[in-house]
């Protein structure tokens, strides 16, 4: 009887062991974007299960409809953000150059702004000192509530894949300019 506990105590801590290890395991196994994330990439978020973009709608530039699906074969990355958001605000130019950087690429950069109706205008002129990015806005705010989880703060920056999958997220502010975002990046289009 003694030797059939001390069996099952170590069949037990042997079962423990080896979900501990395949759990640590798997984010290196798959790959991913958190294994290449550096400096400030570091913050990205990446989900357990794959999570599928939201399907409410947002508005381009000329006010047309526009959901997230409408990006897919292309790794997106959107960005929420408000002009009364300082971090929004500071980091726009980074992923202004983002964009310059994978120009005929397929990537999109695609910053939604959740500001108010009375501050659009605002937004809008701010992007258009933010070439090459394009004008996106949501200003009934309902975009941060659609994914799972929701957004919680301003900015968030969601990665998706190029069919549609989000790969990772980043909440506050970051630099969307250099090596380490591209090395995000080109993970997520290697990942095609």
């Amino acid at each position: 009887m003694k030797w059939a506990i001390v069996g099952v105590a170590l069949f037990g801590v042997a079962a423990v062991l080896y979900i501990i290890v395949q759990a640590s395991s798997k984010p290196q196994q798959e790959g991913g974007l958190k294994s290449v994330a550096r400096g400030e990439m570091k913050k990205l978020e990446v989900p357990l299960e794959a999570t599928a973009a939201p399907v409410h709608a947002f508005h381009d530039g000329a006010g047309q409809p526009v959901q997230v699906a409408d990006f897919k074969g292309k790794v997106l990355v959107l960005n929420l953000w408000a002009t009364w958001c300082a971090p929004c605000v500071a980091e726009m130019p980074t992923l202004a150059k983002l964009a310059a950087a994978y120009a005929g690429r397929p990537v999109a950069v695609v910053p939604v702004s959740v500001d108010t109706q009375k501050d659009v205008e605002k937004a809008r002129a701010f992007i258009g000192k933010n070439a090459p990015l394009a004008f996106y806005s949501d200003p009934e705010m309902k975009l941060p509530f659609a994914f799972k989880p929701p957004v919680s703060g301003m900015p968030t920056t969601v990665i998706y894949s190029a069919d549609g999958v989000e790969l990772g997220r980043l909440s506050g502010g970051a630099d969307w300019s250099g090596a380490d975002a591209r090395a995000v990046i080109d993970r997520a289009l290697a990942e095609r």
